[in-house]
């Protein structure tokens, strides 16, 4: 078995167009049917302000398929820590052997959830935008922007969070990190009716974003719910998008703003729900014109689990890091 540390796996993985392109191949071949993928496991610990996640992926052909076990305790900041941990297990998937350890401490998740806001903010977002709005202040809330940053050119971030201390030390380090002019707000409703793509990334249980402020040509990324008691966006606001994307249907009407909607009856079903899977793989277009409405509900997908961890995996074992262990008995 190899172990691999999260300084390793931070020093040989970043979130550039190739890990991009790499969580925009695993969409392609969940839409095209070559993936086999469980409904996510989830402890909750709502004492805690917390949650645990068991997601995993099997991709068709591949030598290796990630279990990947997450946790979110979203008091940890008060503690000075990251609200996001985990790890990642491969298994062989012609023995069923463990082959890898991949101690990220949450790192490849984060590089896999904002490459999926990125990818889509490339099929969903205008073009020519000029103003990005964050509702968050987290580390998601940076990771979602350095994506973007990939895919889009702007000129300026708002970022609004419940804690205005947090948003104004968010704006003054993404400010250098970015280079561009990031503002702390203090409402959601500036952030939204003044950006061009809005990105969501709280733990939220009552909706942050209303229908009212929507307005032609905004596009919407929300990635915080992924449990069945979350919910950033009104569920309406669903109902007025144009185009509404989810990373998976079944996922997203169980755990995500999808359900919501399908729920209060907003929406009567999800006929009209475009997967993501379908855009990457050109089945469907994205946006089609700039007056359009858009919104992508993610949940977060174990096939993107996989994805990342064997391109982590390939990459430090090119470059013959990692501490192997020999943990096999016979008898």
């Amino acid at each position: 078995m190899l172990i691999l540390t999260e300084q390793e796996l931070r020093d040989h993985v970043q979130l550039n167009l190739e890990a991009i392109s790499i969580i925009e191949e695993g969409f392609v071949k969940l839409s095209n049917g070559d993936v086999t993928m469980p409904p996510i496991m989830r402890v909750d610990l709502h004492d805690q302000n917390g949650e645990v996640d068991v997601k995993t992926a099997y991709v068709k052909g591949k030598e290796m398929f990630a279990i990947k076990v997450s946790s979110g305790f979203f008091n940890n900041y008060k503690l000075g820590l990251p609200s996001g941990n985990g790890l990642m297990m491969l298994i062989s998937t012609q023995t069923g052997i463990p082959q890898a350890l991949l101690l990220d401490n949450g790192y490849l998740t984060h590089i896999r959830t904002a490459a999926a806001g990125a990818i889509a903010a490339k099929y969903l977002s205008r073009d020519n935008i000029e103003t990005v709005g964050v509702i968050g202040a987290g580390d998601q809330a940076r990771y979602q922007v350095h994506a973007l940053k990939l895919v889009r050119n702007f000129k300026n971030v708002l970022v609004y969070s419940r804690s205005l201390d947090r948003a104004a030390q968010y704006a003054k380090e993404m400010s250098v990190e970015l280079g561009l002019e990031v503002q702390a707000v203090n409402n959601a409703e500036t952030v939204v009716r003044q950006s061009d793509v809005v990105i969501t990334t709280t733990p939220a249980n009552d909706p942050v974003i209303k229908a009212d402020w929507l307005y032609p040509g905004l596009h919407i990324t929300a990635m915080g719910s992924d449990a069945e008691h979350k919910q950033e966006i009104e569920a309406e606001v669903l109902a007025r998008a144009d185009r509404l994307v989810c990373d998976t249907k079944a996922q997203c009407a169980r755990l995500g703003e999808l359900h919501h909607a399908l729920a209060s009856g907003v929406l009567k079903d999800d006929s009209a729900v475009i997967e993501i899977g379908q855009l990457t793989s050109q089945q469907i277009i994205g946006r089609e014109d700039d007056n359009q409405i858009t919104v992508c509900d993610l949940t977060g997908t174990g096939v993107q689990d996989t994805a990342i961890a064997l391109f982590a995996y390939n990459q430090l074992v090119n470059q013959n890091k990692g501490l192997k262990v020999d943990n096999k008995t016979f008898a």
